[in-house]
């Protein structure tokens, strides 16, 4: 026999692998090891199900086997055995939110519709179980609703495509959760505004407020319909809206009587409205604002101030911001008006210079005990006199900073001691901006805070002297006597020294402030 094939004869034959039946076969198949699948037999039918199944009978037996052949345990492997296993920390119940009570999860979901609104929050969670779609579909969480079409600033076909579908979407949504609707905000809308108030008129019944901004194409009908329809609208805000004249008119006359706020734009119009103000259409108005939009008015508002004071006499905030308006003159031998007697708030800000003075704001506030804040930014024409004659005598807020102020009018160079000797007990905020006080009149006028009484300190939190005359002492003086300042704005001041000239922002970067302030001052000799 040759050499080979003695070599093969003696070689041993290969074991031949154990035959598999069908099952095996396709259980590795359709459901392989390490898969999250397994193979269930019905009757006339293989079924491959997710998840782990049962072992089957051949796996049982091997396992079995191998369990007969493990070794007895030595004495290392009874120590590890003798050792306590640590507990397996239970996970999270995947059930909890089915078995929390429908009343607790609605007061969460209160909680987060309250810090970031009911959309897109309710909605998301609504596909989240059965019991979360309940929860998310109560009335009570949808009081307070912003409604914007998402194609913003594209071309007009298309934002009245993204509109139109956003409508078909609050056809089934306002019917079947804005029941108890309460605050309405409608964000560029260009073409369907009246069928989104129209809905709301039909289902919202409990809407108390309603603001249409950058919204187009509103008319008298629709605000009508919505006074009408709405018992308890209160609050109407329509700044930066294309809204004739004729539609506010017309929303005034029906729900004028129970109006409280009104936000509106300056506009050409606008003396039809003004004409419904004060003909006492809305005698229980609280809250009015006239602002101008982008472009500035260039017609002075003639504003009768006496007329308005009988109009609204529950006014208690007045806002006419960056408005140029001259009062209408009061003839020879008329009486005052009746004044604001509730007033708590005026703003007269504007970017520049208007005609404000002294006069017209006697006029004003001659009758208004309760000021809390007074604006007069940009009325360069008030002086400290002036200010001290007003009745309010816990007065809070203060603001007469001048900015991108003319340089032909001459600024009063004396009288701030005359505000702060007044109020040094009650202001919280002062603006000084941009006056033209001496250095000494504001040392003077910074140091009524160092008269607080004892066991008290100064209310002052916010002191704003940019582009003033400020000494370091007297800055340093303030805020050692007012520990409470949190924002103190020194840019521009041309007496303090170098590196010092910049906002300071919380308590830390103020006594920052006061450390350099101090050691920049000269050591007595």
């Amino acid at each position: 026999m040759a050499p080979g094939a003695a070599r093969r004869a003696r070689r041993r034959p290969r074991s031949m692998p154990p035959a598999r039946s069908a099952e095996d076969w396709w259980w590795e198949r359709l459901a392989p090891s390490g898969s999250e699948f397994h193979l269930q037999q019905s009757d006339s039918m293989l079924l491959v199900l997710s998840g782990p199944g049962p072992a089957r009978a051949h796996a049982q037996r091997r396992a079995a086997r191998r369990a007969q052949r493990q070794p007895l345990p030595g004495p290392r492997a009874a120590a590890a055995e003798a050792r306590p296993r640590p507990e397996p920390q239970p996970g999270p119940d995947p059930g909890w939110g089915d078995r929390l009570p429908l009343e607790i999860l609605v007061q969460i979901f209160g909680l987060l519709v309250a810090a970031e609104g009911p959309m897109p929050f309710l909605g998301r969670a609504a596909r989240v179980c059965r019991r979360w779609h309940e929860a998310a579909a109560q009335p009570a969480l949808w009081h307070t609703v912003t409604l914007s079409p998402p194609l913003v600033g594209r071309p007009t076909k298309g934002e009245s495509k993204g509109e139109k579908k956003l409508l078909a979407s609050l056809e089934w949504l306002i019917p079947n959760r804005f029941s108890q609707l309460q605050r309405l905000t409608l964000l560029h809308w260009k073409c369907q505004v009246h069928p989104v108030l129209k809905l709301a008129s039909e289902s919202c019944r409990q809407l108390t407020f309603l603001k249409l901004s950058d919204c187009h194409g509103l008319t008298p009908d629709t605000l009508v319909m919505l006074a009408k329809a709405c018992p308890q609208l209160h609050s109407l805000d329509l700044q930066h809206s294309m809204v004739e004249s004729t539609a506010v008119v017309s929303f005034l006359e029906e729900a004028g009587c129970r109006m409280r706020r009104l936000w509106l734009t300056y506009s050409s119009q606008m003396t039809a409205i003004l004409g419904a103000l004060l003909g006492s259409c809305c005698p229980q108005l609280q809250v009015l604002e006239v602002s101008t939009g982008i472009s500035r008015n260039t017609i002075p508002l003639q504003l009768p101030v006496e007329a308005l004071q009988k109009g609204c006499p529950q006014l208690q905030v007045l806002r006419l911001l960056n408005l140029m308006w001259l009062p209408k003159p009061l003839g020879r031998g008329v009486a005052p008006g009746p004044g604001f007697p509730v007033l708590e708030e005026l703003c007269l800000a504007s970017s520049t210079c208007n005609f404000v003075s002294n006069e017209v704001l006697g006029r004003l506030l001659h009758s208004s005990p309760r000021l809390r804040l007074l604006d007069l930014r940009g009325c360069a024409r008030i002086t400290p006199a002036g200010l001290h004659h007003l009745p309010c005598q816990e007065l809070e807020h203060l603001y007469l900073g001048l900015y991108d102020t003319s340089d032909r009018l001459s600024l009063a160079k004396e009288g701030s001691p005359l505000l702060t000797q007044k109020w040094y007990c009650t202001l919280r905020e002062l603006d000084l901006s941009g006056q033209g006080f001496s250095e000494k009149d504001l040392e003077q006028a910074l140091a009524a805070f160092l008269g607080v009484p004892r066991g008290s300190q100064p209310a002052l939190c916010s002191l704003n002297l940019r582009g003033t005359r400020v000494m370091a002492s007297t800055v340093s003086s303030v805020i050692s006597s007012c520990p409470g300042l949190v924002y103190l704005n020194l840019e521009s001041c041309r007496c303090l020294p170098r590196g010092l000239k910049r906002a300071y922002r919380g308590p830390e970067e103020v006594q920052w402030c006061l450390e350099q302030l101090l050691a920049s001052l000269p050591s007595p000799s």
